[in-house]
């Protein structure tokens, strides 16, 4: 029995688990080798240990044959169709989503580290290289739908890195959520990269990267023992770096709004991705605020035209955590918001999230219900993605 039957529920957020040879075949050499450096670098070595287990595990005919049963409680490396395509149209089978947004991990996370540390040329070569990994992974099934990543770091190569990842079968375009490193998201200069998003029907999204990107390092020098993570570890999030995780998106979004990005290109849509949502009904009060506190003042802002939260309403998707209070938030921003995530096959999508969900939505009307788990990421998709029209 599927996770989901008798329903259509999509799935805005999904993963690849990268092996260390993940891009051998799309990278040249010079990118193989910063990919491999970073990837075995300090505290992730242990994790070669754990794939070469899980490899041998997922060749394994009984450890297969009980994917279908414990397809939720399988996660990271040992998950069905972590790393194989093919296993993973098996595995979205079991799992009875209509259809996966699938992002990378580790590149996800080497990639916005680039954008500040590494030559423009190597970042987006890697990012090139990555984004072509992506796509074949989900070539042999409409279902999976690939997000490329397209690096900020030069105004003129990120429409190229844009061009050539919708031409080569994007679903979505990935970038960075924190600042870039030399101008703001809503440079100009990247009219480029939304114009042809919006032509392609094709959503630009941001995800959250690491703990040391959201906050400092520094603040883990507390004096106290070190704090594991929720599954042992250490590269995960904890419940400081938790309450900084939305400060890098707002900041986006409203850069977004302010100067006019979102005025400009009115069917480009923004996805936010496992950044939570519990911030939403503040942030929009806190939009039309600075809006009224500055539009005599600001010619950005008198050049809009509508309200602030107008534009987050009509363009802008985002995905509650399941431990968040989901019903609260659409109750205090809007039902055109908010979206159904697995975050599959992460240990940070729980074993049930589905059930939280449901928990959390049962009270509204059976449409704002339906905009939760379909409608809003088919908006957020949009028709060129052969997905069926919402209802």
């Amino acid at each position: 029995m599927p996770y989901v039957e008798g329903r259509i529920i999509h799935d805005a957020d999904s993963h690849t688990m990268e092996p260390s040879d993940w891009l051998n075949g799309f990278a040249t050499q010079e990118v193989l080798d910063y990919a491999l450096e970073y990837f075995t670098a300090g505290e992730d070595e242990p994790i070669l240990a754990e794939i070469q287990n899980s490899v041998v595990l997922q060749a394994d005919p009984d450890f297969r044959a009980t994917a279908g049963e414990e397809i939720m409680l399988r996660k990271n490396f040992r998950a069905a169709g972590a790393w194989d395509g093919a296993d993973r149209s098996i595995a979205l089978d079991h799992l009875g989503f209509a259809s996966q947004l699938v992002f990378p991990t580790r590149p996800n996370t080497l990639l916005e580290g680039m954008e500040h540390d590494a030559p423009a040329e190597l970042t987006y070569a890697t990012a090139s290289a990555a984004n072509r990994a992506q796509i074949a992974f989900c070539s042999g099934d409409p279902r999976l739908l690939p997000v490329a990543y397209v690096p900020l770091q030069d105004l003129r190569l990120a429409a190229v890195s844009a061009e050539e990842a919708i031409e080569t079968g994007a679903a979505a375009l990935l970038i960075p959520n924190r600042m870039p490193k030399f101008h703001a998201h809503s440079h100009i200069g990247f009219d480029g990269v939304w114009a042809r998003a919006q032509e392609a029907g094709v959503p630009v999204v941001m995800h959250v990267a690491t703990p040391d990107l959201v906050m400092p390092p520094q603040h883990r020098n507390n004096g106290l023992a070190p704090i594991p993570d929720f599954h042992g570890g250490s590269e995960n999030f904890r419940s400081v770096s938790y309450m900084a995780i939305s400060s890098a998106p707002l900041q986006a979004l409203s850069m977004l709004v302010f100067d006019g990005v979102l005025e400009r290109f009115p069917n480009l849509k923004i996805g936010v991705i496992e950044l939570g949502a519990v911030w939403m009904p503040s942030f929009l009060r806190q939009l039309e605020a600075g809006f009224d506190a500055f539009e005599r003042h600001e010619q950005r802002l008198r050049d809009l035209s509508m309200r602030p939260s107008e534009y987050i309403q009509r363009q802008v998707r985002v995905t509650p955590y399941p431990t968040e209070p989901t019903g609260w938030i659409i109750e205090n921003s809007s039902p055109e918001i908010c979206m159904f995530s697995s975050d599959y096959p992460h240990v940070e999508g729980g074993r049930n999230p589905l059930r939280r969900f449901d928990d959390e939505v049962d009270h509204f009307p059976v449409g704002v219900k339906d905009k939760f788990f379909r409608a809003n990421f088919e908006d957020l998709m949009g028709p060129a993605m052969g997905l069926p029209a919402a209802a």
